[in-house]
């Protein structure tokens, strides 16, 4: 990242207005109209239309932008300002013109996301079901697989649903077949809930994932989890891919797959904090759902999270600049 874009001695005047007024945007931000003024973009993906049950996640990126009104800029413990590390933007919506059809969806949200990595621009992205993550690997793995640190309920490698081949249960087993996802340096955090087939958990571990159910994070605790990613991922480029399913429906119930027992957002705080200095070079929220959760607790809880993430990223970006 070129020296020139980093850093941010004022930061934008739609950060320091109330939080009630102006047009919602992501965190506050500026629009972005040119990426080349940017270093990281938080983007929408409205995207739902890969889903095996509970539609809902389309409207997402909406109530994201909504919740995270909320935010400040400060962070409580590590004192991270990232408006002051990096020239961040709300990289608008990806704009689909072929709703109906998954696989050209798929690629409109390539280009999206290609428009900001071209640009040398991070993304930060809010979706939208799990389906969106395969397009944005297509996006930014362009110098070969990347790393994952995965957190979710589901691990995601499922074969294919109905015949379909591309859904929200199988983009991290496509993103190994397409060589943009190292499996070696995957890891899956949180998993549980019964499943009717045990193809995505047997993928997952015969493919050389590190799986980790429920029970064993538990188990472990969240410092010997951190250790355990920070190794499989190693320094080289990896990305982060947190579904709001992760987390335990008493904090999170807007989602279309909810399953009990999950982590505490307490729990999934602090493992986030954990990956501090790793090369990250994107991440994204899935599977909020607003419709199934009327409170809007939901959406405040990953609004919070994707600040959590852009800390991370922020404090990545400046280190490169």
């Amino acid at each position: 990242m070129p020296n020139q874009k980093s850093g941010n001695s004022k930061m934008p005047q739609s950060l320091t207005a109330p939080r009630y007024t102006e047009i919602a945007t992501f965190m506050r931000t500026p629009i972005i109209t040119d990426p080349s003024d940017y270093d990281l973009a938080i983007v929408g993906i409205p995207y739902d239309g890969a889903v095996t049950n509970r539609p809902g996640a389309r409207h997402g990126p909406r109530e994201l932008r909504n919740s995270s009104s909320l935010m400040r800029t400060i962070h409580h413990v590590t004192k991270v300002n990232p408006y002051e590390l990096c020239r961040i933007g709300d990289g608008g919506d990806v704009r689909f013109t072929r709703i109906y059809e998954i696989e050209p969806s798929l690629e409109e949200i390539t280009q999206h996301i290609s428009h900001f990595h071209n640009a040398g621009v991070v993304p930060l992205s809010a979706g939208g079901d799990h389906s969106i993550t395969l397009p944005i690997m297509r996006a930014i793995a362009t110098n070969g697989p990347i790393g994952l640190i995965h957190i979710d309920a589901h691990t995601d490698t499922w074969d294919e649903f109905m015949g379909s081949k591309y859904m929200h249960g199988t983009p991290f087993r496509r993103a190994v077949e397409e060589n943009l996802l190292d499996p070696k340096r995957t890891i899956q955090i949180g998993i549980r809930g019964a499943q009717t087939s045990s193809e995505g958990w047997d993928y997952s571990e015969k493919i050389g994932m590190r799986m980790m159910f429920i029970e064993e994070f538990n188990q472990l605790g969240v410092e010997a989890v951190i250790r355990e990613a920070r190794q499989i991922v190693g320094d080289r480029p990896t990305y982060i891919s947190f579904d709001i399913d992760s987390l335990d429906p008493v904090y999170a119930p807007g989602t279309g797959t909810p399953e009990i027992g999950g982590l505490t957002t307490i729990q999934a705080q602090g493992l986030l904090r954990g990956l501090r200095g790793l090369d990250l070079i994107g991440a994204d929220v899935v599977e909020v759902s607003p419709p199934f959760d009327p409170s809007g607790n939901t959406a405040l809880v990953g609004a919070t999270i994707m600040f959590e993430i852009l800390c991370l990223l922020a404090e990545t970006i400046s280190k490169k600049g």
